[in-house]
């Protein structure tokens, strides 16, 4: 006899890994009830997040921004995709906040479902923005995009405004990094300085500051 797995309840998703077979967890990211969730799927078990606060919402924008700037101004080939799902059937699936393909790696053709792992590589970089998950982001999710293949993943923290970021290696493991290797000259503590001026400043302002200081490296 199958035992029964209980339906998630909003008030306690945050941190929850729960364990369930593929099939039902594709049934319940397919509810109506978590249309606007945020799914994953690893080791047999899914994580669900509902919805994100002002904060979240406000350095996602700012990482996209900063990151368009770097890149056009350095003539380097990216496409961002936000909230996109990845899947490998029946092992795994994530939807991270950002994620980039460079030059001319990009998942075409593109569908309204989401991107099959077993067809199409993965992105170049993940990026999540962590503000509850923060335990999370940087556990079992690292775990997950070192299986998935990606080759960077950053995890940037709301509340101490710092990006912690990873290197990942062809075993499966990953190494710290302090400049990106994926977007070759991207230093991230200049990231992270854009988004303490953030806090004070708009988008505009802080874009303007965060140009002026790649022009002049």
């Amino acid at each position: 006899m199958s035992t029964a797995i209980a339906t998630p309840i909003l008030d306690i998703l945050q941190e929850v890994w729960t364990p369930a077979p593929w099939d039902k967890f594709i049934e319940i990211s397919a509810s109506p009830d978590y249309e606007k969730a945020k799914f994953y799927y690893y080791e047999g078990s899914y994580y669900l997040e509902m919805g994100v606060g002002a904060v979240h919402g406000l350095d996602n924008s700012v990482i996209i921004i900063l990151l368009y700037i770097f890149c056009a101004t350095r003539n380097i080939s990216i496409n961002t995709f936000t909230n996109t799902s990845y899947r490998k059937q029946g092992i795994r699936e994530c939807q991270p906040d950002i994620s980039y393909y460079l030059g001319d790696k990009l998942p075409f053709p593109l569908s309204s479902s989401v991107i099959d792992l077993d067809r199409l590589p993965p992105p170049d970089l993940v990026i999540e923005i962590a503000d509850t998950s923060i335990s999370s982001d940087l556990g079992i999710k690292r775990l997950l995009y070192e299986e998935m293949g990606v080759s960077e993943y950053w995890v940037v923290d709301v509340q101490s405004l710092k990006i912690t970021a990873f290197r990942i290696l062809n075993n499966n493991g990953s190494d710290r990094l302090n400049e990106s290797q994926v977007i070759t000259g991207l230093q991230l503590n200049l990231l992270e300085e854009a988004l303490e001026r953030s806090r004070e400043s708009d988008n505009s302002q802080v874009g303007a500051w965060f140009m002026s200081q790649v022009q002049s490296l």
